[in-house]
């Protein structure tokens, strides 16, 4: 009834849906001025997983993986800001809810890895499209407490620890 790559072409559809608002939320976001303070964006995506939901919060980091707040007195935003709401990334309808999480429970180690990469990529899109090249600091977006993100910049997924350096 289930197969990974209908499971992904859904992820994909769901995620579409929501390609203008993400779109339009980055553009505010590329074309602001950030605190001097500010060293790099880092976009983190939270995953609900039991209602299939996800949203992306930004965080303006310092090299140090310290959040850098917005102090009085100094221009340019710091700090973090929801970048998108909670929305749903898949609809699995009520009566095919156990079919769906036997399926899941058999793939799961392909499948968080897959969406992860899904959501990334979109994202990446999205980010692309809202004139993410314009922005002069390193961008990276991941999935909260998973260990790898993507550089926005570079289109290269890398270790978390890495974008310290």
């Amino acid at each position: 009834m289930f197969t990974v790559n209908e499971y992904l072409a859904s992820i994909r559809t769901n995620l579409a849906s929501h390609t203008e608002t993400l779109v339009t939320r980055l553009k505010t976001i590329t074309a602001s001025t950030f605190a001097a303070d500010v060293e790099l964006l880092d976009f983190a995506a939270f995953i609900e997983p039991l209602s299939h939901e996800v949203s992306i919060t930004l965080f303006s980091m310092d090299r140090d993986a310290n959040e850098v707040f917005e102090e009085e007195g100094t221009p340019g935003f710091a700090g973090s800001t929801s970048v998108l709401d909670e929305v749903v990334y898949l609809d699995v309808p009520d009566d095919q809810s156990e079919a769906f999480d036997a399926f899941y429970e058999e793939h799961e180690e392909t499948l968080l890895e897959e969406e992860q990469r899904l959501i990334g990529e979109w994202f990446r899109t999205c980010f692309e499209q809202a004139g993410g090249a314009a922005v002069e600091l390193p961008c990276y977006f991941g999935v909260h407490d998973e260990g790898q993100t993507l550089d926005l910049k570079r289109n290269v997924w890398m270790d978390e620890e890495e974008k310290w350096n």
